[in-house]
């Protein structure tokens, strides 16, 4: 790779900012990039459930060799909520071990705000911006809705993107990858987020692949706000692994289609059917699940503003849990503006921190005798699966009618 004066400067500086060069050095190489491009955010995912003891001690031999985050750096949700630890039968040593951790983040100048929606709380980048970022979904929200620019980072590399303020110049960094090659043409209308994740998670399953990046037609009055955004671009990096899409007349680099496809010519067009969303979806009646789970990804303001609106008049029926997971930013205004302590008063469980599949769902299954799970993210479903839950994927509203009864 090819490197500038103040990279070389960095490689023969020693420590960790040296090793964190050459670790990166590895990944460009391994890609075929000819150099490094300067990021001006990074954001990584890490916690002791995932990373273990050896994480942990690779945090240590980076505070040991004075490594320093040079850009802001923030965390990804985690694995625990340390204020709900025998409510939901959470692990007292994946607590202990993130309290540690926390300490170590802290020695490395990075922010440890826990959430995987900093693109709606902590920092938005603009467009062209070159920025290292983990979380599937933040990576695919940031390609696609604000244009910026970044590649799936693994926990380790965007955390070392962080020391170094470099990260290689592959992938989405670079124009050519951030074309159209596929159209889907939507003839539904979409007026949830679980319709724009229906969408997401039925485009990723026809395309799926990392370097695919397919445009998506919707009608002219399925507008979407950035909640319906962030549920698009989770579910089509989970069904999907894709790491970047448009839609046309809403992203940024998709005014038109042509712009979108940069005038390539497409691989495959295909259309979505109201019919298709519909099969996807379950219907509004049926009985009430174990549990509903508003998460994946955490719950912006406006969110838990609906959920509140919606709850009002209601509360959680006998034999199903409600669990609703934010961030501390949104958590903390939910509690001045009220929301927080109507939904507690109705039934329903507010986490922060954490997005709830990550919290060993297969162990709250076996402790609490939950089976049938009901929520409006279609990522959330797509996960939950393989811990043993039979998942419904419904409207926000529907969630909420299934699940309460009427005070």
């Amino acid at each position: 790779m090819i490197l500038t004066p103040e990279e070389q400067h960095m490689l023969d500086s020693g420590g960790a900012v040296a090793a964190a060069l050459r670790e990166q050095m590895l990944v460009g190489e391994f890609f075929g990039a000819r150099g490094f491009v300067e990021i001006s955010n990074a954001h990584f995912t890490g916690d002791p459930e995932v990373f273990g003891t050896a994480g942990r001690e690779y945090l240590e031999e980076l505070v040991e060799g004075r490594g320093r985050c040079r850009i802001p750096t923030t965390r990804n949700a985690i694995c625990v909520d340390l204020e709900s630890m025998d409510e939901l039968a959470q692990s007292t040593h994946l607590a202990e071990e993130e309290l540690l951790v926390r300490k170590l983040l802290a020695s490395l100048g990075a922010m440890a705000v826990n959430t995987c929606i900093g693109y709606q709380t902590v920092y938005q980048p603009q467009r062209g911006e070159h920025v290292a970022w983990g979380d599937t979904g933040t990576v695919a929200y940031a390609n696609a809705v604000l244009g910026a620019r970044t590649n799936y980072e693994a926990g380790s590399a965007s955390l070392l993107a962080g020391i170094t303020g470099r990260t290689p110049a592959y992938g989405f960094h670079l124009d050519e990858n951030r074309a159209a090659r596929y159209l889907v043409e939507v003839d539904a209308e979409l007026t949830d987020p679980a319709h724009w994740g229906a969408v997401g998670a039925l485009v990723g399953q026809r395309y799926r692949g990392y370097d695919n990046v397919a445009a998506i037609r919707v009608p002219a009055g399925s507008a979407p706000d950035t909640d319906d955004l962030k549920h698009l671009a989770a579910a089509i990096a989970s069904y999907g692994s894709m790491a970047m899409f448009h839609v046309v007349g809403v992203t940024p680099e998709a005014p038109t289609l042509e712009e979108a496809t940069r005038g390539n010519p497409l691989l495959a067009a295909s259309s979505l059917s109201a019919a298709e969303l519909d099969a996807f979806l379950e219907p509004g009646a049926g009985e009430a699940p174990s549990v509903t789970v508003f998460t994946a990804p955490q719950l912006s303001l406006f969110e838990v503003a609906r959920i509140d609106q919606l709850m009002l008049g209601r509360r959680v029926a006998d034999g199903t849990t409600m669990i609703l997971t934010t961030n501390r930013m949104v958590g903390e205004e939910a509690e001045r503006l009220g929301y927080a302590e109507r939904l507690r008063a109705a039934g329903v469980k507010i986490i922060h921190d954490t997005c709830w599949y990550l919290m060993d769902p297969a162990s709250q299954r076996e402790e609490f005798g939950w089976s049938t799970l009901t929520t409006n993210s279609a990522k959330l479903a797509n996960i939950v699966r393989a811990h043993g839950y039979q998942p419904s994927i419904r409207t926000t509203e529907d969630c909420i009618v299934i699940s309460t009864e009427e005070i």
